[in-house]
């Protein structure tokens, strides 16, 4: 039997739909919202209260197999594929539960240390990772550099076979939790760029100068720990080294892709549990002694709204595609997570306006939404630096170039046609 795609669907959430999944993955499907129906929907309104997650809930995971899922076995992963991984970030989404920083720590972190660390780390951290008894962070962001990532400042300097490290970092995901840290760092000042002085080193919870600061206290995604972090003459084995010295940017750009795919996919997942928030609310809610549905001016913007949302769901699905056969580029993601995150905030504001007063109430689903889709602008580079590292900047430019050559013929015109007007 086929498939039927996104557009056909009774809901934009149902199981057994999109023809990049098999009768296999719906299986799973199942599992996985069933155990964020049991397992974190009842408690997450006491973690957005605490900010953080229960470390049990990471163990649970762990015990699940939806801890970094697409990791090979041979590195103490579960050895699926990548629609597995994408399945339990999209089930999230639906959920509306965003304290649970998983995706994050199975499919950022945990690539970096399978494709660049020594068989010592592979062993040592992985298959405590996909346990859920190691959660790991990503400490990148610092108080002055954010999408640019060359300007920071937090270095590591040799002392013998060791390595010093001072700095701090600030937006740290899973940071307050974190029983590891991949840790972005500069080690090469007299590069002939900062890229080519860079290097990515493992932090561990509980070593000398390593400080966590304040769980910080945002708009939005209230139950997912986010940190400041503090680095004060750390001493580092050169075992923590990740990778290559001096490669660590190098590393960094060759993971963004599949990281900024994983925001797409979440954010265009959250527009699909938005717009089913609202439909269904739509259909209850009654004005003028009849439902909201019933009327053509909601009805035209719920059809607009479809149309966006299931026209990005295709161009997403064609990317979660490519990088299963391993041909996503950069600027493929940039445009997916770009787009994505641009179409959450419309969708946001859409679904707030289709409810009324309810759609400012926190208990409301759409409210809470609405506070959280804000942040994938900003993660893994603003949407303003992803135009600049992406065909769009091509465009953009030759676009003003033809304004501006436009607007200087009339100029000229208009400077020759001034005689005449006198």
């Amino acid at each position: 039997m086929e498939r039927p795609e996104a557009p056909f669907a009774k809901k934009l959430t149902d199981i057994g739909i999109r023809r990049i999944f098999s009768s296999e993955h719906d299986i799973f499907r199942k599992s996985v919202r069933k155990f964020f129906q049991e397992e974190v929907i009842p408690y997450h309104t006491e973690w957005e209260k605490a900010g953080e997650v229960s470390r049990e809930l990471w163990e649970k995971a762990g015990k699940q197999g939806l801890l970094g899922i697409n990791t090979e076995e041979h590195h103490g992963g579960v050895g699926g594929d990548f629609y597995s991984a994408a399945i339990v970030w999209e089930e999230q989404a639906y959920s509306n539960c965003t304290g649970p920083g998983f995706s994050l720590h199975s499919n950022i972190v945990i690539p970096y240390i399978s494709n660049y660390g020594s068989e010592e780390q592979i062993k040592r951290f992985i298959p405590q990772m996909t346990a859920g008894k190691c959660i790991s962070a990503l400490a990148m962001t610092e108080p002055g550099a954010g999408s640019d990532l060359q300007g920071i400042k937090t270095n590591a300097k040799k002392d013998g076979s060791d390595w010093i490290l001072n700095g701090s970092k600030v937006f740290i995901t899973n940071g307050w939790l974190s029983d590891v840290v991949l840790v972005m760092s500069v080690t090469n000042r007299e590069a002939r760029s900062l890229a080519h002085g860079i290097s990515l080193f493992l932090v561990e919870n509980g070593m000398k100068g390593f400080i966590k600061g304040r769980k910080l206290n945002k708009m939005g995604l209230k139950a997912q720990d986010t940190a400041e972090l503090f680095f004060e003459d750390v001493r580092l084995p050169a075992s923590a080294l990740l990778g290559e010295e001096n490669k660590g940017f190098y590393y960094i750009m060759k993971q963004l892709p599949q990281e900024r795919l994983v925001i797409a996919d979440i954010g265009i997942s959250a527009c699909e549990f938005m717009f089913e928030e609202t439909r269904n609310y739509i259909k209850q809610r009654k004005a003028f002694g009849k439902p909201l549905a019933h009327m053509q001016t909601v009805q035209h913007k719920l059809a607009e709204l479809k149309t966006r949302i299931c026209v990005t769901r295709a161009f997403v699905d064609s990317c979660l595609q490519l990088r299963e056969e391993k041909r996503l580029d950069s600027a493929t993601a940039a445009m997916a997570k770009y787009w994505a995150s641009e179409l959450q905030n419309s969708v946001a504001y859409d679904c707030v306006q289709l409810h009324g007063g309810w759609g400012y109430m926190w208990e409301y689903p759409i409210a809470k939404m609405t506070v959280t889709q804000k942040r994938p602008d900003d993660c893994n580079g603003s949407d303003g630096t992803l135009l600049l590292r992406s065909p769009f900047h091509d465009a953009t430019k030759q676009f003003y170039s033809c304004k501006c050559a436009l607007r200087a013929v009339r100029q000229k015109a208009s400077a020759a046609s001034e005689p005449f007007k006198q």
